[in-house]
């Protein structure tokens, strides 16, 4: 039997490939980045041609650094940015663009559902879909009657297959808008308020499970398609965050926060939405998940507005250069406030600057910001869980600021662990589509983990007390200053 996988992470500014051993070892991985486009304002899109031809470019690198002939792996995986909005038609030619998860294109017949008692947010597919139909959805060969609706693991599962597969999974579908929560299909009622014909959605498969395969024209060889997740549930396995209590972070742009609460709901934490964490062998998992809107973004700006730095990699370094912040502190709220407030007004804000302070105390200040901003997630989504989890595992591309994930153990208190792969996503698609081919089992998945360090928290609950009090105070400060 063939002893390897891919998966494949297709993300908001680009794409990961990853090709694991039977070991579960990394043979191969290759990265592009994809463009966005910004319009208009508010507008955020990608290409839907080239995220599926970066995507087949990545996916081949892949396996060339691999060594691994086409014919050679046993199954492929997808993870993708969830929310994003695809519309083709049955030849496979893209009407429109990907509409990104950020778009606000919707924002005002989301505002308009809401007050009909139908809350649905910018960030999910749903309003996206309406507007690309509507839009776009003339220009097709048959005049529309041919149309198909899909996130982004769906329109890739499409072109891979040779147009042969129309299908996503539970966990993206719970990010649309037009998921029913009972039963775990689509809902009809909510897809005939928004004119979507419930035959131009995708059939919802298990997240690890054949669904198809890929074309020869594709990849070079027919690979089981066998996993199609959203990128946050697919780092959940990556992480090996695999028992209901476990929680991840995933430090990139933003800090998307995860817990997993096993096969039951109970009511979130202030500010956090459920999702269907994965649905395996016929049975549903959910999650809790909350987000901090701004991690990485913040370092992005110390670099790109400010210039405190030419390189991301330089602000660990001038963060340790001093001791402490000498007062200064930073609450990062550049596209407001998420979890638990909620708050898109909110701005951020700068203070306890003397005339002493310099670059190196606002790159450490900055860095605490995040932290304590993870703090609030955490304590959100841990409102209603069993009891407080004592680890976070941690992956994205700002986990590999150390400093950061040091101070995120101090202001949570709980033990961190980082793994040696920072992209989770798609060693998580790659599992999950080898369990599917019987390359893993569920055992295996988790015995795989592995982490490259812990961190242990150091300050004592009497000190993460006070400073947590302090850290309120500046959250009002930032949300009053949008008001």
């Amino acid at each position: 039997m063939a002893g390897h996988a891919i998966g494949i992470d297709e993300g908001t500014t680009g794409v990961r490939a990853v090709v694991l051993r039977h070991d579960g070892e990394v043979a191969g991985v290759a990265y592009e980045e994809i463009g966005q486009r910004f319009l208009r304002a508010g507008w955020v899109e990608h290409d839907a041609e080239e995220t599926w031809l970066a995507t087949r470019r990545v996916t081949l690198r892949a396996l060339d650094e691999s060594r691994v002939p086409p014919d050679e792996v046993a199954a492929l995986g997808i993870a993708n940015q969830r929310g994003s909005a695809v519309l083709w038609d049955e030849s496979g030619a893209a009407l429109g663009p990907v509409v990104g998860w950020q778009d606000q294109r919707t924002a005002s017949r989301c505002a308009e559902l809401a007050g009909a008692g139908l809350p649905v947010p910018t960030l999910v597919a749903a309003t996206k879909w309406e507007w690309l139909v509507r839009e776009r959805g003339s220009s097709s060969a048959d005049g529309g009657r041919g149309l198909r609706l899909g996130t982004v693991d769906s329109w890739l599962a499409h072109r891979l297959s040779g147009g042969a597969l129309h299908a996503t999974d539970a966990s993206n579908a719970s990010c649309t808008g037009l998921y029913e929560w009972g039963r775990g299909g689509w809902d009809e009622r909510m897809a005939d308020r928004l004119a979507i014909d419930p035959a131009w959605l995708p059939r919802i498969v298990a997240t690890s499970g054949i669904v198809g395969e890929s074309s020869v024209d594709a990849l070079g060889a027919r690979i089981p398609i066998a996993a199609l997740a959203g990128d946050q549930q697919a780092a959940m396995v990556g992480l090996a965050c695999l028992r209901p209590g476990s929680v991840k972070l995933t430090l990139g742009t933003s800090g998307m926060m995860d817990a997993n609460v096993g096969g039951a709901l109970a009511p979130p934490g202030r500010g956090t939405y459920p999702l269907v964490l994965w649905s395996i062998d016929g049975v549903r998992s959910f999650c809790f998940e909350g987000t901090a809107i701004t991690a990485g973004a913040a370092a992005q700006w110390l670099r790109d507005g400010l210039g405190v730095v030419d390189a991301l990699d330089e602000i660990e370094p001038l963060a340790r250069s001093v001791e402490t912040s000498a007062g200064a502190w930073f609450v990062p709220a550049f596209q407001g406030l998420g979890t638990p407030w909620l708050d898109p007004g909110a701005r951020a804000l700068v203070g306890g600057v003397s005339r002493g302070t310099t670059r190196a105390h606002l790159a450490r200040a900055l860095l605490e910001g995040v932290a304590w901003r993870c703090r609030e997630v955490f304590d959100a989504l841990c409102a209603h869980l069993p009891e407080r989890p004592s680890v976070l595992r941690v992956d994205g591309g700002a986990a590999s600021n150390r400093l950061l994930l040091e101070m995120l153990a101090d202001a949570l208190g709980v033990t961190v662990e980082a793994p040696t792969m920072l992209d989770s996503a798609a060693a998580g698609a790659a599992l999950l589509a080898g369990r599917a081919v019987g390359l893993w089992h569920d055992g295996d998945l988790a015995a795989r983990w592995k982490p490259a360090f812990r961190l242990e928290p150091v300050h004592t609950e009497d000190q993460r007390e006070s400073a947590l009090a302090t850290w309120r105070r500046r959250v009002a400060l930032a949300r009053e200053a949008g008001s």
